[in-house]
């Protein structure tokens, strides 16, 4: 049986094994080295475009194909070769196959929160949910990714730190964080040809000399004092940074032009794809020009517990031309070494083919034990795929890694310690991240 690795290098029984003298064995010693030596690096990444994939898409019909399995298990979809010898995609990813130079895919993440709640929670904040979660909820425990970004490296040029387009992620929020550190939700089309954004044009008739006016008129209503100032969740201040916020947008010339896609050249609209998922990772990548550290775009639509087969077909070439122009862009644009892109959903998809009741067409149900991340920029290298499933695909077996790994390597990037200590409103002490490790491939 093959040895079984975590992230940190280690075989669960060999930890087991060395009891308390393997404080001080080498193994665990190299481990903190690795970590405090990740800690201590610059940031190699300024900014993060998480391309959220919401429902869970499956792993075999997109970077983890089983050719060699039963039908059954294996599916209708071909596997096709990519830029690294030996490692297949599906066939409907032939793009990201071709530039796999540019990206590491990670095989090896498993969890086990099993419905779309708290899977969703637990990629998008490192921390599992602190109780049972039904399978549509929408529940913060912890603040996301996003958040933490936006707490930590502030604001860039009147711009919010975190934007999610085209609406905010079941998990996506500040939590004790605060409303400030709530994301900027862009829900307006970017591939319609009225695409204007709420809140960074003036209302029609408000002119400018009016509009300041009234801001100075808000700060003097604002000098009056409230019944509890400090108090956590006052939805007075709440309002006020989300009036700040809009009135920061109206006022800077950098948002008017990070919005104003239009201006993109027509060929370059064209390679993204003249789709609204398309238009919102070119939109993703003005706003990372601009300044902003964190942005999500959330693709929802990958719960394909019937018809699978048909949904990818028409869905996956598009996605995959898609995600593999934004990678390709950045990098010509000298970008990508300070900008990690990352797809993912909640977890992966069962792999023996079901069909549910009343649908004639198979599909996959939710599966924890195995999923497929990709990760480019910001340091990442290009050519690796982490760890592996077994034949079947049930399990990722090999350098297994948990989403506190995924999380903090997302957080040592950016220059952020997935170890450091934040505290609530109430004092309450609360880990960053419980496992800060990074995964050590993904560092360079």
């Amino acid at each position: 049986m093959a040895r079984r690795l975590n992230c940190e290098g280690f075989a669960r029984r060999d930890c087991l094994k060395l009891g308390l003298g393997g404080w001080l064995g080498s193994g665990f010693v190299s481990a903190l080295a690795a970590r405090a030596s990740a800690a201590d690096d610059a940031p190699k990444a300024k900014g993060c475009i998480l391309i959220w994939m919401d429902g869970g898409p499956t792993h075999f019909e997109t970077f983890d194909p089983k050719p060699a399995a039963p039908a059954e298990i294996r599916g209708e979809f071909e596997a096709i070769a990519t830029k690294l010898p030996g490692v297949h995609f599906s066939e409907h990813m032939p793009r990201l196959a071709s530039i796999l130079d540019k990206y590491t895919m990670i095989r090896s993440i498993r969890h086990d929160q099993n419905n779309h709640g708290a899977g969703n929670h637990y990629m998008m904040t490192g921390a599992p949910t602190r109780i049972p979660v039904g399978c549509g909820a929408f529940v913060s425990f912890h603040p996301s990714m996003g958040a933490v970004v936006s707490h930590e490296l502030g604001k860039p040029n009147g711009l919010p730190a975190y934007f999610s387009i085209p609406s905010m992620t079941r998990s996506g929020g500040p939590n004790f964080l605060g409303a400030k550190h709530a994301p900027f939700v862009v829900g307006d089309d970017p591939n319609g040809a009225g695409f204007r954004v709420r809140d960074v044009a003036l209302p029609k008739g408000l002119t400018d000399d009016k509009f300041h006016r009234r801001g100075d008129l808000r700060k003097l209503v604002d000098t009056l004092p409230r019944l509890n100032e400090k108090a956590a969740g006052d939805p007075a201040l709440a309002l006020d940074d989300y009036y700040k916020q809009g009135f920061d947008l109206v006022t800077s010339p950098l948002a008017q032009a990070a919005f104003d896609i239009h201006k993109e050249p027509e060929q370059v609209r064209d390679r993204y794809g003249r789709n609204s998922f398309g238009q919102r990772l070119l939109l993703a990548r003005r706003l990372i020009e601009a300044g902003v550290p964190f942005v999500t775009v959330n693709d929802g639509g990958w719960d394909h517990h019937a018809d699978l087969f048909s949904a990818c077909s028409k869905r996956l070439p598009g996605w995959d031309n898609s995600v593999a122009t934004l990678i390709e862009d950045l990098s010509e644009r000298g970008l990508l070494d300070t900008t990690i892109v990352t797809a993912l959903g909640e977890f992966g998809r069962t792999p023996k083919l079901s069909t549910l009741s009343g649908q004639s067409k198979a599909g996959r149900d939710h599966w924890s034990s195995a999923m497929s991340v990709l990760m480019a920029g910001g340091g990442t290298p290009g050519g690796v795929v982490v760890g592996a499933t077994d034949k079947h695909g049930y399990s990722a077996v090999e350098r297994v890694c948990s989403p506190e790994n995924y999380v903090s390597t997302i957080y040592t990037k950016l220059g952020i310690n997935p170890d450091k200590m934040l505290y609530t409103a109430q004092g309450r002490p609360t880990h960053l991240v419980s496992n800060p490790t990074p995964i050590p491939e993904l560092m360079s």
